[in-house]
């Protein structure tokens, strides 16, 4: 297999950060092809290699491979460094649980409802559906909450180690504390807010945050 390693992913993506961070974490030099999943007429090729239309695909010489958690277990992998991936029982099974407990219950309530809602939409110039956020929020405070309890377990999620459960995580709290009501909710749970408080200024963060002004709703993983 050569080296060369290819990411194809929409620059706002909360998924596409997330394999950003984990190669990152890993230092894994790689190129990035812009694919954005809402304009008509995704290429072919793209749907070649992602039959489902959505965002990242990494391509690593000849090998195509999609879905974000498989993605970043995959880089874990394939790539020398630091593992991404608790060595302990316990911990290697709160670390898969925080990932599909975001991709599950998290993502459209967190990001699809209070982030684009309050932050997205208006930075487009759009109006926001208030029924939105106020569902997201609702619908937020079970995931804090469960991810409150595995933050202060101190298996994951406690702010020295960087595992896929922070991968996956931190890229979607950064975009829910944008909003002001995201930020307030967060704050209500100390274990995760102190980790998130050790966490945000990370290098893999600093470099992989996408900025705004925002051109599309971030996309499934």
């Amino acid at each position: 297999m050569t080296d060369c390693v290819l990411l194809r992913g929409y620059h706002y993506s909360v998924y596409t950060r997330i394999v950003r961070v984990a190669l990152s974490e890993k230092r894994v030099a790689h190129d990035i092809e812009e694919i954005d999943p809402f304009t008509p007429g995704i290429p072919k090729n793209y749907l070649a290699r992602h039959p489902f239309g959505f965002v990242p695909v990494l391509s690593h010489g000849a090998f195509d491979i999609y879905e974000t958690a498989a993605i970043v277990r995959y880089v874990d992998a394939a790539f020398p460094g630091a593992s991404l991936v608790p060595a302990v029982a316990p911990a290697l099974a709160r670390a898969t649980q925080v990932v599909s407990i975001i991709d599950s219950y998290g993502y459209r309530p967190m990001i699809r409802q209070v982030f684009a809602h309050r932050v997205f939409r208006p930075a487009a110039g759009e109006k926001p559906d208030e029924g939105e956020v106020e569902a997201g929020l609702k619908a937020a405070e079970t995931v804090l909450l469960a991810l409150d309890r595995i933050a202060e377990e101190g298996l994951v999620l406690e702010g020295e180690t960087f595992s896929i459960a922070d991968c996956h995580l931190a890229p979607m709290i950064a975009y829910f504390v944008m909003a002001p009501e995201g930020y307030a909710a967060l704050g209500r749970y100390p274990a995760l807010a102190g980790w998130w408080e050790k966490t945000r200024a990370r290098t893999s963060l600093v470099l992989t945050d996408p900025g705004l002004p925002l051109q599309a709703i971030p996309s499934g993983p």
